[in-house]
């Protein structure tokens, strides 16, 4: 379907589609399902997803610049290398359940009430990012950067091998466990003993 210039698309539920072979039709795509989709270094150059589910897909190192992710879910889904960062900022709200974000950057997004759920997120950028109310529900840290971060009511009871500087990101209210103590305490240079 064609609305104006762009194509749209709505309710539609694209499944095995191989984006690196076949051309990725640009425009909006509303309320719809990509299931086992491959779009490894695809151009979703100003592409508007709204109301979209991922679900076993495969979207590393695809350009995200001004693209829009409204109201997105990823479900084991392969996030790698992406740059959230250069996506459009309106309305921008997702959600990751099971997935691989690693080497991905969120730099400046708001992102109040994201859920990262049973997802690695190794050497992810959430430099100057507002994870007000976030939750990172068993979620591998290793290497994530936090920097001038709103951590304020951020989740990270059940995180792990993350390293969060307190003086360096607002982190009221923020939860932990005590087996997550250490990685707050890291720049101390203190040994902590179970």
């Amino acid at each position: 379907m064609k609305a104006g210039n762009k194509a749209y698309f709505e309710d539609k539920e694209f499944v095995n589609e191989d984006f690196t072979l076949n051309l990725f039709i640009k425009g909006e795509y509303e309320n719809c399902v990509f299931k086992d989709c491959d779009f490894n270094k695809a151009d979703l150059f100003g592409v508007v997803f709204l109301d979209v589910k991922f679900v076993n897909c495969d979207l590393s190192l695809a350009n995200f610049a001004n693209t829009a992710f409204r109201n997105i879910s990823f479900t084991a889904c392969k996030l790698l290398g992406l740059q959230f960062a250069h996506g459009n900022d309106f309305l921008f709200e997702v959600n990751f359940k099971n997935c691989n974000l690693s080497l991905s950057s969120f730099y400046q997004k708001k992102m109040r009430k994201t859920i990262f759920d049973n997802s690695l997120l190794s050497e992810v950028d959430f430099t100057e990012c507002d994870l007000s109310e976030a939750k990172f529900i068993n979620c591998d840290l290793t290497g994530a950067k936090f920097e001038q971060t709103i951590l304020e009511k951020a989740d990270f009871s059940t995180a792990y091998n993350f390293t969060i500087d307190p003086e360096i990101n607002q982190m009221k209210k923020a939860k932990f466990s005590s087996f997550g103590l250490p990685g707050l305490l890291v720049k101390y240079g203190l040994e902590i003993k179970d």
